[in-house]
């Protein structure tokens, strides 16, 4: 399964990742940064350590998960 991790910096300059499932791909870089603006700018999200105040990074993550029968 693959994710989208925004990473942003809170007031208390700690690292808070918002993960969305099944990004669309491929990424596009412009979408991604403006989406990470307009979640600042309209104060979306709340962390433990206040508003998010600046962007960090962005990528995309693949996780592969395999059963193993026991």
């Amino acid at each position: 399964m693959k994710t989208l991790e925004l990473k942003f910096i809170n007031e208390t300059d700690k690292l808070v990742t918002i993960t969305l499932d099944s990004p669309i791909e491929p990424a596009d870089p412009v979408a991604v940064e403006q989406a990470m603006d307009e979640i600042i700018a309209q104060n979306a999200f709340y962390s433990s350590g206040g508003d998010l105040v600046s962007k960090k990074s962005a990528r995309i993550v693949e996780r592969n998960v395999f059963d193993i029968e026991v």
